[in-house]
């Protein structure tokens, strides 16, 4: 792994070093000059966590925002109200300076990534966790906060929160604006080196519609298990096997039976891999 460009690389990590030391209940980060593990690694994402969706979708989710070391700034674009679905999903990526990377870190601290303070639980059932992650050279500081965007400001115990916890949900809310807000300037298609599949037995949606089966060219079905039901599993195609199977993907849907060798037929979730991401293992759950 190489070392981060010196200038922006140090003053973003100097600052963290030093919020590290002020966030109270947080793990104190070291007040030194350090070397970052990767001159393009992630520093700052935000995804939601849980929520009542399929297994298979769970695995599959992509992280809300992503921002890299470098700039880079990959989200998931708007998707064309249709059913069945594309079979990709539309990943963007854009570029921002780094000052706008020292900002968003800024954001994040001052919002309160580093504490672990409570946030309170709204009395909402199913909702997702929204998960806050800024990863430095020596720390990585997590902050989740349970249904984020479904507890009406203003409710205070009423909605099962305190003042104080409504506030901090509030900084945290404001900071997922800006991250959001950073993804949505000029960006083009995101070009994955690698995509995760996620598989399961294919099952008749009984929809009335005819969905040709596709040959599938990626590894070998069904993979390893995702930690989830017994029956849904992820495997990793990389090289000329991610090519195949992205252009593949390109001319069917969400709902295509996909046919290996033998003749079995799998419901298939195409994940592309970030940048940071190597296989099924990185996927969020």
């Amino acid at each position: 792994m190489g070392a981060l460009r010196p200038a922006v690389a140090v003053a973003v990590l100097l600052w963290l070093a030093a919020c590290g030391q002020g966030a109270g209940t947080a793990t104190p980060a070291p007040a030194t000059t350090v070397v970052p593990a990767a001159a393009e690694g992630l520093i700052l994402r935000v995804e939601y966590s849980g929520g009542f969706i399929s297994p298979s979708v769970l695995a599959a989710r992509l992280p809300i925002v992503s921002v890299y070391a470098g700039g880079r700034v990959i989200s998931e674009g708007p998707v064309a109200a249709i059913h069945p679905g594309p079979a990709l999903p539309n990943v963007l990526e854009g570029q921002i300076d780094q000052s706008a990377v020292q900002d968003l870190v800024d954001r994040a601290m001052a919002a309160g990534v580093a504490e672990t303070s409570d946030l309170g639980i709204p009395p909402v059932a199913d909702a997702p966790s929204t998960r806050f992650t800024v990863v430095t050279a020596t720390d990585t500081y997590v902050r989740e906060v349970y249904a984020l965007w479904e507890t009406p400001a203003g409710e205070g115990t009423a909605g099962g929160v305190s003042a104080e916890q409504e506030a901090a949900r509030a900084k945290l809310s404001d900071l997922l604006t800006a991250l959001t807000d950073a993804a949505a300037g000029q960006s083009h298609a995101y070009e994955a080196h690698a995509v995760a599949a996620i598989a399961s037995p294919w099952l008749d949606p009984e929809d009335g519609l005819q969905q040709p089966e596709a040959a599938w060219p990626g590894p070998a079905l069904p993979g390893q298990p995702t930690g989830g039901p017994r029956d849904v599993s992820c495997v990793t195609a990389t090289g000329d096997q991610a090519q195949a199977l992205l252009g593949a993907a390109r001319s069917v849907n969400s709902a295509t039976p996909w046919v290996t060798a033998d003749g079995t037929r799998w419901s298939v979730i195409l994940r592309p891999l970030l940048p940071d991401e190597s296989g099924c293992a990185d996927l969020s759950h």
